[in-house]
């Protein structure tokens, strides 16, 4: 059962701290903001962050990695001196690339040496002014400062940059010297920070919630699970008020995680609207229920409650997989910049239609449209022609929603009487449930499009997908009814897809029996 607890105690952040934080993001501009993928962490976020620590060892080796002005590192020693065993040497390591904030950074390290010996604990500090990625890759090699004095460290502390890397970009190939893999430089500094962590060593990272399914973070997952112990997981309700002042639109999850062999069975999981609530919902939260042991994606769900936890129930026990019911999902087979000259916006005698996101609504794939600028049509030769797929019912699904949407998973139903022709193309926009290229049966696709379309799968699919995205890859980590309940809902249904309560209803009632037998 969920239950409301008080968040540790944590002294306030200096007041100072925060001041510089405020003066540094406020004089940086848009453009120095996207260029690093940096937002400065706010005190609230920061202290819910520190008082994840502890108990502390009696000396403590601390890494902040894109440490800003300090922001992280000062909660971390007002928690450490609120401590009731505080450590009695606290070494700080706070690297920053960025020189505009570095002389703050300093002055943060200053007070925190001040606080610590009013405080009765030994604080050093020192500023690595470069990359984190290739400083930290020279410390686990052991090159920077001779082999036998690598860096390891007792604590770390991120709020690590977010920026996309390139698959043949420089951070991507050091990174794969190393073995490690990441398709975003938040995934690329948590990955190190947690090799560079002593035996036992603590690690606390707040990071979007992206790395919790699709293909782009499967390595980053699989070293989050495999080479160290999540112990806490923290949500927030709202997306918008972690980093406000920088009016940030994003999930976010703080994760606390160590450096064990051992892996513990359940994980702490807590949430809150915003970081600065004085309570704390929490829930101890079994591993193979964060994690399906029979994943091979090792996506991680995120119930925060115990309705969730009842959604999570029933739409695991649904007794196939895609490939049992012999469906597959792919994504549209139409780059529209690759094909240019092959666009037409309207059809025209030797062309087929083209199908963008546009042309769903209300549960149905309507072509052509009048209003729209995309275009309508794709010409047929023998460059298209392998984009092209049969006329006949499929079920097709947005990859992309907007953040404000009310719903993630928006699937349409798509059958011959919406087209002319004998041939169809799918823009790479959308992704396409069919039989090995081929039409699906009409009942089954109405089916399958009133099960996509229900409460139940998009409350479930919340639960491991953090961002706007709906990846194939995602569509086959779910569960479905059998063919013949898939049928029944859509026999029962009309001809596009019903409302709301409808589909609901339809779902409880066919898929809820498949549900019990799988049981």
């Amino acid at each position: 059962m969920s239950r409301t607890v008080p968040l540790h105690a944590a002294s306030p952040a200096p007041l100072a701290v925060e001041k510089r934080r405020r003066a540094a993001g406020a004089r940086a501009s848009p453009d120095h903001k996207a260029t690093l993928g940096q937002f400065f962490t706010p005190a609230p976020v920061a202290q819910l962050m520190a008082a994840m620590f502890g108990p502390f060892p009696r000396s403590v080796r601390l890494l902040d990695a894109g440490a800003g002005v300090g922001s992280l590192t000062a909660a971390f020693v007002d928690a450490a001196l609120a401590s009731p065993a505080p450590p009695a040497r606290l070494v700080i390591t706070a690297v920053e690339v960025d020189a505009a904030v570095r002389a703050e950074l300093k002055e943060t390290l200053a007070e925190a040496k001040r606080a610590g010996r009013a405080g009765g604990i030994h604080v050093e500090a020192r500023v690595v002014g470069s990359d984190f990625l290739s400083t930290a890759a020279g410390w686990l090699r052991g090159d920077l400062f001779g082999a036998d004095s690598s860096e390891r460290f007792d604590a770390a502390i991120l709020n690590p940059p977010y920026k996309k890397l390139g698959s043949n970009s420089a951070e991507r190939r050091l990174l794969r010297q190393l073995g490690l893999e990441a398709t975003n430089l938040y995934a690329a500094f948590v990955a190190l920070a947690a090799r560079l962590l002593a035996p036992d060593g603590e690690l606390v990272a707040i990071t979007p919630r992206s790395f919790c399914n699709g293909p782009y973070f499967r390595a980053y997952r699989h070293l989050l699970l495999d080479e160290v112990a999540l112990h806490r997981i923290h949500l927030f309700e709202a997306r918008d008020l972690a980093f406000a002042d920088d009016k940030v639109l994003q999930e976010n999850v703080i994760v606390h995680a160590v450096r064990s062999a051992a892996r513990r069975s359940t994980v702490l999981v807590t949430r809150s609207l915003a970081a600065g609530d004085a309570r704390t919902a929490s829930r101890k939260v079994p591993l193979t229920e964060l994690v399906d042991p029979n994943d091979p994606e090792r996506f991680i769900h995120l119930p925060s409650d115990e309705s969730d936890r009842e959604t999570a129930a029933v739409a695991r026990a649904w007794p196939c997989t895609l490939a049992q019911l012999g469906i597959e999902v792919s994504t549209g087979r139409v780059v529209d910049f690759r094909c240019r000259e092959a666009l037409r916006p309207q059809p025209v005698p030797h062309s087929a239609p083209l199908i963008y996101p546009i042309h769903c609504r209300g549960g149905l794939v309507r072509w052509p449209l009048a209003e729209t600028r995309k275009p309508q049509a794709l010409m047929v030769d023998e460059e298209t022609r392998g984009a092209l797929m049969p006329v006949g019912p499929y079920v097709v699904v947005r990859r992309f929603s907007s953040k404000e949407e009310r719903r993630r998973v928006v699937p349409s139903l798509f059958d011959e009487s919406s087209v002319t022709g004998n041939q169809v193309a799918f823009e790479n926009h959308l992704n396409v449930f069919h039989r090995r290229g081929r039409p699906l049966p009409l009942e089954l696709a109405r089916g399958l499009a009133v099960f996509l379309g229900s409460t139940l799968v998009d409350q479930y699919f919340r639960q491991f997908n953090g961002h706007t995205q709906v990846n194939a890859t995602d569509l086959r980590s779910l569960r479905y009814p059998a063919v013949a309940a898939l049928c029944e809902m859509g026999s029962n249904s009309a001809v596009g897809l019903p409302d709301q309560a409808t589909i609901d209803r339809l779902v409880s009632a066919h898929g809820t029996r498949d549900v019990v037998s799988a049981r």
